[in-house]
């Protein structure tokens, strides 16, 4: 698909077409038709699963409110249909394994993402919804889509789905993430840009608050995003840090946090593809990394720092840790277990690239899972969630000659 794909439609005998604008990369629907408030809810989900786009001329609110309806019936369990008891000895269909269980949810979401997607509305050049009742969105979408889209000073189509998306992100970048480990109230927010994890699951910063410090001289922090980890470590007392990441908008993100943390003088923000450059920076005492934790394909850009194809992060972080680690030093690596209670990877697989990479592990440090679905006997993926453990493994080059363990 086009960088900048357009969207067609037929509108009062003529022909119109406005750019399409999609975060995860979808394609604009092929057939798309116009609709207000005289759409029925039942109507619009027909169109809707047949893969119709429905673009929005009627009332903000009422949009809204048929993009609500629209969730209840994808969200809506099948009925159990009657019939007569199963005969004796009929064989019981099998429960689904822990990882089919996984991509029956993932496809479940892509269906539930393409049907709500369907509702479009319009965005004018200036980042305004010409739609009655439509509030300002102009802050929301200039954070979400600044500068550099290739798309400034022209009008474009948008689903709503995405476009609340961006404003539940404006929300969440104004009011900021309270992070405990960055000192009392007041001071200790992170601030999420759309498209950039929020450190909203804050297992992992207390595994990082936590452990001993191999050194408080310099230590990298790999695939930074928001900055939280480099500001844990910069509040600790690390001298210095060396944050990475590849994403433009996570680059911003870190740097506008850290900045307002008071900590921009203490935490270098660097574009790279992991590691720092060696000729410019060396190697350090301490190197963290929070990959992704689950081996599967995202679907939208906040899903890259929870999904990773082939675990390619985790793997290139070991592969290159020996290589930039100084001697004696200790790198971190910050893993939900969730990849293997739902058969995905294998703990022996992870040892496996642990010794492939010269690397022993010097200790570990383990934490349960504090967020709502642990405890959500209803999530599909219920049994995997509550067995979840993050842990925070030390890892260290291992000593030439020495028999891996």
């Amino acid at each position: 698909m086009s960088p900048h794909p357009r969207i067609h439609w037929q509108e009062g005998g003529a022909a119109h077409s406005a750019r399409w604008r999609s975060e995860s990369g979808a394609s604009p629907p092929r057939r798309v038709v116009l609709a207000d408030d005289t759409l029925s809810a039942d109507a619009a989900y027909r169109l809707a699963c047949e893969g119709t786009g429905l673009l929005w001329r009627g009332d903000f609110h009422n949009a809204r409110q048929l993009l609500q309806a629209l969730a209840r019936r994808v969200d809506r369990k099948p009925r159990q249909k009657g019939g007569p008891p199963a005969k004796a000895g009929a064989v019981a269909k099998p429960m689904p394994s822990p990882a089919e269980a996984f991509h029956l949810h993932r496809q479940a979401q892509a269906q539930r993402a393409r049907v709500l997607g369907m509702v479009l509305v319009p965005v004018a050049a200036d980042c305004s919804v010409p739609l009655r009742r439509a509030p300002d969105l102009q802050a929301a979408c200039a954070e979400a889509w600044g500068a550099g889209t290739g798309l400034e000073g022209e009008a474009s189509v948008v689903s709503l789905r995405e476009l609340m998306g961006l404003v539940g992100a404006h929300e969440w970048r104004k009011k900021g993430v309270e992070i405990a480990a960055l000192g009392g109230p007041g001071d200790n927010r992170i601030h999420p840009h759309y498209g950039v994890y929020s450190p909203v699951r804050g297992e992992y910063v207390q595994l990082v608050a936590k452990a001993p410090l191999a050194s408080k001289a310099l230590a990298f922090d790999i695939g930074t995003g928001t900055g939280v980890l480099s500001a844990v470590l910069a509040h600790r007392g690390v001298q210095r840090v060396v944050a990475t990441d590849q994403e433009p908008r996570a680059l911003a993100c870190a740097r506008e946090n850290l900045h307002r943390l008071g900590l921009s003088g203490q935490v270098e923000v660097i574009q790279a593809d992991l590691f720092p450059p060696e000729t410019t920076y060396g190697r350090a005492p301490l190197i963290v990394c929070n990959p992704p934790w689950v081996p599967a394909r995202a679907s939208s850009p906040i899903e890259h720092a929870v999904y990773d194809p082939d675990s390619r992060m985790l793997r290139g972080f070991l592969a290159g840790l020996a290589a930039h680690l100084t001697t004696g030093g200790e790198g971190w690596l910050i893993l939900s277990d969730l990849a293997e209670h739902l058969g995905l990877r294998p703990r022996e697989q992870l040892l496996g690239w642990i010794e492939a990479a010269g690397l022993v592990v010097l200790g570990k440090l383990d934490i349960r899972p504090l967020h709502p679905k642990a405890a959500d006997a209803s999530d599909s993926l219920h049994a995997a969630r509550a067995a979840e453990v993050t842990s925070l493994w030390r890892l260290g080059v291992r000593a030439p000659g020495a028999v891996p363990a």
